[in-house]
């Protein structure tokens, strides 16, 4: 089992992954039969990842960790809601996980149908999709007022993402006072993240605690 580390640590852990993985030199830790057999009894996964479901996202391959390494939560666009808020309050209060990371990537599906849906002549979308994409939009519209006269076709995609990616994070404290005061004492670091798919690298776009220790 992992012994308790520091935000700034388990940042550092993953940031020295995803060297390894982008130079195509990964370590592949943690995925032997021994490590399988030691967490059958349990689990302290250094960080909790909170991504979009995106195929091209493995959360373990990318960042060179493996078995019990990771509490990974996952959905498109990287919506939060209810059951990921539950499921982030539960890595932080039962699994005691020092680092919460936020991971959006470029050539986001969820992202590109958010912008789609603000054209005038945008086809109504099936209502789960909408309501898991509707979320974004709000990135969308920030979007357009930072570059005036931006259109749907011709807003950047990656600003969107970023918005959003940050607009993730202030929700999740906002909706988590559990979250929030880990963070204020200092028991919990946050890194939002943006996955650039060709290079491979996951580049720090937020961080709050003293995960900044690491990603400074």
């Amino acid at each position: 089992m992992t012994e308790q580390i520091t935000p700034a640590q388990a940042w550092e852990q993953m940031r020295a992954g995803n060297e390894r993985f982008v130079a195509g030199t990964p370590a592949h830790p943690h995925q032997d039969v021994q490590r399988r057999a030691d967490l059958a009894s349990g689990q302290t996964p250094i960080a909790a990842l909170f991504g979009c479901s995106d195929s091209r996202l493995s959360a373990e391959i990318i960042f060179d960790l493996g078995l019990g390494d990771l509490f990974a939560v996952r959905n498109a666009g990287q919506v939060p809601g209810e059951s990921i808020i539950g499921s982030l309050e539960y890595a932080v209060e039962v699994l005691k996980v020092p680092l919460l990371v936020v991971l959006g990537h470029d050539a986001c599906g969820a992202v590109r149908a958010a912008i789609d849906s603000t054209r005038l002549d945008a086809p109504a979308l099936p209502p789960h999709i909408w309501r898991q994409i509707s979320p974004i939009v709000p990135a969308v519209h920030a979007a357009f007022r930072e570059t005036p006269g931006a259109t749907p076709e011709s807003v950047d995609a990656d600003l969107v993402g970023r918005l959003h990616l940050r607009e993730t994070i202030t929700a999740i404290l906002q909706s988590s006072e559990l979250i929030s005061t880990a963070v204020a004492e200092g028991r919990l670091g946050i890194v939002g993240a943006n996955y650039r798919l060709a290079e491979g690298t996951a580049v720090p776009d937020v961080v709050l605690g003293t995960a900044t220790d690491a990603a400074a």
